[in-house]
């Protein structure tokens, strides 16, 4: 069975995404599979907030894109059993640019993904928030989306045109492409304004939202201050329970496609 490949994306910024990427990651790790995080924001905040110290990563995801480092070679243990990444550095910040000038500028990580030997069962890629070209590289190579979307009013604009994106390249570069789900995240159920944003979004979206919430959970945050992974930081917080719900119903969703693989 090939590997489940995720962009985890929202141009918009402050939104979870990368607490998503890290810990969604780290609860299906825990679940035996074996996982891949690429960290596509130049920012490396999952890169951080996993413990690679940034003078350690002599190698990055930039080496990858633009010199063609071995996927193999890069990836680095997070020291979470099955949870490896590709780190980021500022580096990244220049690639939008050196990309526009390449002729195959929109496909370099789907060929380093496919050139590489690993055998893992996801691979998350955490994209930065914006439409750019490594956001166009992680939803060619992708086969879903995962949008995380704060539970705040505005919640879906700018939604519609990821949304659009995501049909755009399904027709021009990617016909495996589609919208895995959304996760509604910083939720409390206390909040009238919560409340009021899943209805709409469920109302929008249907079943494409996933049942499970990431509320707002203070240990999230202390966690990624501590790089790691709120499972390993504190396994029985709120915010950890929510990611291992995700991750199973994430798995759920999945399953009759790897089924379907696997017959063929």
């Amino acid at each position: 069975m090939r590997a489940e490949i995720v962009s985890v994306a929202n141009q918009k910024g402050g939104v979870g995404k990368t607490t998503t990427a890290i810990n969604f990651g780290a609860a299906l790790a825990a679940r035996g599979l074996k996982v891949l995080i690429v960290d596509l924001d130049p920012q490396g905040n999952a890169s951080t907030g996993l413990g690679i110290d940034r003078t350690a990563r002599t190698q990055s995801v930039y080496d990858v894109l633009l010199d063609g480092a071995p996927v193999d070679d890069v990836a680095r243990s997070t020291g979470f059993d099955g949870l490896d990444i590709i780190p980021a550095t500022t580096d990244l910040s220049s690639a939008d640019t050196q990309l526009i000038a390449s002729p195959r500028r929109v496909t370099h990580l789907k060929s380093a993904l496919t050139r590489s030997n690993r055998k893992d069962d996801v691979v998350l890629i955490d994209c930065p928030p914006a439409l750019n070209l490594l956001t166009i590289n992680a939803l060619v190579a992708c086969r879903s989306v995962l949008v995380p979307l704060q539970s705040e009013f505005f919640a879906l604009e700018g939604l519609s045109q990821l949304l659009l994106s995501i049909k755009n390249i399904r027709q021009t570069a990617n016909p495996e492409l589609r919208l895995g789900g959304v996760v509604l995240t910083m939720f409390d159920a206390r909040n009238n304004i919560s409340r009021q944003v899943e209805a709409d979004v469920r109302g929008t979206l249907g079943d494409l939202v996933f049942q499970t919430r990431i509320p707002r959970n203070v240990r999230l945050s202390e966690a990624q201050s501590y790089a790691m992974p709120i499972l390993a930081f504190d396994p029985s917080s709120r915010g950890a329970i929510a990611y291992k719900t995700l991750a199973g119903e994430f798995l759920r969703r999945i399953q009759p496609t790897q089924e379907v693989q696997h017959a063929g």
